[in-house]
């Protein structure tokens, strides 16, 4: 497990250079006292492995810009991919806040040689806009969703796709969230597409840290959703991270048979492939424990399979799966190295 004894650990994501995987995460300092003021002093940590077990923490990749910028108040969560001339995109969302104190989320990105140092581009490249998605002036939410982007280049070679969560402008409240869709050819300039999925009345608000991927021949499409963020047809569900069957990286995306993959102890399920072995193993965020509101800290990785037509975290893998999901404790941290 990756934690740092004196910050709140959370969303994060990865890439991998052939030799090292690397983490990048969001972090707060556990001195706010309240887990959730951390959002709104968040910056971007690193952290590397050849194991994925084993993580030693190196410079942080960025931190939020002087005002006034789009990022000014907080670096939320992204996706890293390389370039073919051997350039790497972190793509992230940059936080600010509008008048009234609501915030406002918008993509931007940085670039780097080596995975260490990054140089933001200047000003965002893409924010929620009229007629496919929701902004602050439609008042139907509490903030400006427009963040997670998970960028991937398409099967075709063609450029590059980018997912978004995203909200529409039409429907409940709590089913408009839907998947944003924007196209690259070079990575740098971005065209805003129509949501790739609509806004339902047995959905979700919000599709948090979305990941798409073809897992041993079959598409999936995976996000977060808490309870009191969907609709009232998903009651009965504490909400956690949902897998979604898709036709492909594109969809279409069955979100009405949307399934829980993890309950609401395990919150940002990321999915990554093991070089060494082809092994596609789940992570995710221990979210709440029996008696914290918040725990914090990237889980061991666990093993996935499917089972009956569902993606599954494998048996061998409950146990870790039970343990990263409970009360902080110092067991885990001896996988951190300084």
């Amino acid at each position: 497990m990756f934690d740092l004894p004196g910050s709140w650990v959370w969303d994060y994501w990865f890439a991998d250079d052939g030799e090292r995987y690397h983490l990048f995460f969001l972090y707060a300092s556990r001195a706010l006292g309240d887990p959730d003021a951390r959002h709104y002093r968040a910056s971007i940590g690193h952290a590397v492995s050849t194991d994925l077990v084993e993580w030693t923490q190196v410079t942080d990749a960025l931190v939020r810009s002087d005002g006034p910028a789009f990022d000014d108040l907080a670096t939320w969560t992204g996706s890293v991919v390389r370039h073919p001339d051997g350039t790497w995109f972190m793509f992230y969302t940059g936080s600010t806040l509008a008048a009234g104190g609501k915030n406002v989320q918008r993509i931007g990105y940085a670039t780097s040689d080596d995975l260490e140092v990054w140089t933001k581009a200047p000003g965002p490249v893409l924010e929620a806009a009229h007629p496919w998605y929701e902004t602050l002036e439609d008042g139907a939410w509490h903030d400006e969703a427009f963040r997670d982007p998970w960028v991937f280049a398409d099967p075709s070679g063609d450029g590059w796709h980018m997912l978004i969560t995203a909200r529409a402008r039409t429907g409940v409240a709590t089913g408009r969230g839907v998947i944003g869709h924007a196209v690259s050819r070079d990575l740098r300039r971005w065209e805003l597409r129509p949501p790739l999925t609509a806004p339902s009345e047995t959905g979700f608000g919000q599709l948090e840290v979305m990941q798409v991927e073809v897992v041993e021949g079959r598409p999936v499409l995976l996000f977060s959703c808490l309870a009191e963020h969907a609709t009232t047809a998903r009651a009965g569900t504490t909400g956690g991270t949902w897998a979604v069957p898709a036709g492909g990286l594109l969809g279409p995306f069955g979100m009405e048979a949307a399934y829980p993959l993890t309950d609401d102890r395990l919150y940002v399920g990321r999915l990554l492939r093991r070089r060494e072995d082809g092994q596609w193993l789940l992570f995710a965020f221990r979210n709440v424990g029996d008696d914290a509101p918040f725990v914090g800290g990237v889980s061991d990785p666990m093993p996935v399979a499917w089972v009956d037509g569902r993606l599954t975290v494998a048996a061998t893998a409950g146990a870790a799966a039970g343990a990263a999901a409970g009360s902080a404790t110092d067991a885990g941290e001896r996988h951190l190295t300084t």
